[in-house]
């Protein structure tokens, strides 16, 4: 099995092991700071009723590989344990499918490299060959600030963290914020009536956004981006 050792290095990591603390001496428990194994889910592995997004299992540190399929696994995110195995085609309801290295060298073979593009420019697939070239960058309006020291990167790597989207540091510019820049001032440049024609906002509410730059809610900034939209 693929295994990985982890540290216990927040709660989010220690409140799983709370029963397996249980009735333990402190010498005996699994403490902060302390390894533990963490094994990689393969594709349709997961259990019937886990949520794949949110699953991530944890066992009690132990060195010797002839006793990892006993370990008590426990999901970090529900607190429930489950059995795992590197034979199973699917995951069923009690057991996990993990990753086997032969499982893990499968897929480093085939493994596309995000950041080239094909001869024609096209982002790479797990079937690309040949010279690779870099992939051009478009930016996108507003664009998004975030923090070199972003967090928990490494619990990312590891699995302990679901998405890498949720632990970067944002940085919001009030200055380049696009209802105010960009969709607000064209908006204001339209007809009250055909803005509200076209959006199907009234028209007190259209009056608030535009006359007073009351923000949007969601449903109506996205009718306010498809009617100017279609204006240009």
């Amino acid at each position: 099995m693929a295994l990985g050792q982890i540290t216990v290095s927040s709660p989010e990591l220690l409140r799983p092991l709370a029963k397996l603390n249980a009735g333990k001496t402190y010498a005996q428990q699994i403490k902060p700071f302390n390894f533990i194994l963490s094994c990689h889910v393969a594709p349709y592995g997961h259990p019937a009723d886990a949520d794949p997004e949110r699953f991530h299992l944890i066992a009690p540190y132990e060195t010797d590989p002839r006793k990892w399929l006993a370990l008590p696994w426990i999901d970090q995110y529900s607190g429930k344990q489950y059995r795992i195995s590197t034979t199973l085609a699917i995951g069923t309801r009690q057991i996990a499918r993990v990753k086997s290295y032969g499982d893990v060298l499968k897929e480093y073979e085939f493994h596309e490299e995000a950041k080239c593009a094909d001869a024609r420019g096209n982002p790479c697939d797990e079937q690309t060959a040949g010279l690779l070239q870099r992939r051009h960058v478009t930016i996108e309006w507003p664009p998004h600030f975030i923090g070199k020291e972003s967090n928990k990167l490494e619990e990312v790597d590891e699995g302990s963290a679901s998405d890498a989207g949720d632990v970067y540091t944002e940085y919001p510019d009030p200055g380049r914020d696009e209802w105010k820049t960009k969709l607000l001032p064209k908006l204001q440049r339209v007809l009250v009536r055909a803005a509200c024609e076209g959006t199907d906002i009234s028209r007190a509410q259209m009056q608030r956004y535009r006359n007073k730059g009351a923000r949007p809610h969601a449903e109506h900034l996205k009718a306010i981006k498809r009617f100017l939209g279609r204006r240009t």
